[in-house]
């Protein structure tokens, strides 16, 4: 028997894929959560074989730092839109086959086929993610600059950033200035230009 942790922070999302999985002879969801932050500790002690783990869970650790935790006592199957984890994926591909790495465009049964692949110790790895890992190597944002100026690309505000990643507002305002310092733009618009041009955000 398979035993599956489920972190993902939509509930009706959650609650379908436990009921997908939970209908399989060889898999078991042991626990399910909304966040992150209680993830290494929740491991620790229900042990799961495998975390499937929302790419955008909320959390107050930057992800590859979180999946690199997770990583070292269980598998991990990241499942992520292409945009918003293509930019992200080049540390965490260097992870594989421990972390894997799967779109949300694909299907029940590819996630489920994907769970059984990486307890057999096979790679996992979407093909465009793959591709973007290789962009993603010579990055000079951190992930937390990067996730910072994903958020502001989508219209938030400097304080509505550091709500959303459990960050003080003079934080998110240092990020960005070091990302404007690192793109080398004059304006926060100019640096999310720049940053999708190379292709690092």
């Amino acid at each position: 028997m398979i035993k599956v942790a489920l972190a993902h922070q939509s509930g009706l999302t959650r609650g379908a894929l436990a009921a997908i999985l939970n209908q399989k002879d060889d898999l078991e969801v042991v626990w399910c959560s909304a966040r992150g932050d209680d993830l290494g500790e929740q491991v620790r002690q229900k042990r799961p074989d495998i975390v499937v783990l929302d790419f955008d869970l909320p959390t107050s650790t930057p992800m590859t730092e979180l999946c690199k935790d997770l990583a070292s006592q269980c598998l991990v199957l990241m499942v992520a839109e292409r945009r918003s984890a293509s930019c992200r994926s080049g540390e965490l591909a260097t992870l594989v086959p421990r972390i894997g790495l799967i779109t949300t465009e694909s299907t029940p049964e590819a996630l489920i086929d994907g769970v059984r692949k990486m307890t057999r110790g096979e790679m996992v790895l979407d093909a465009e993610l793959a591709r973007a890992a290789l962009v993603a190597v010579n990055n000079p944002l951190t992930e937390r600059e990067k996730e910072v100026l994903q958020l502001a690309e989508a219209g938030l505000t400097a304080r509505d950033i550091g709500a959303k990643l459990f960050l003080s507002y003079g934080t998110v305002r240092n990020h960005l200035s070091r990302v404007l310092t690192k793109t080398g733009a004059r304006t926060r618009i100019e640096a999310i230009r720049l940053a999708q041009e190379a292709g690092w955000i």
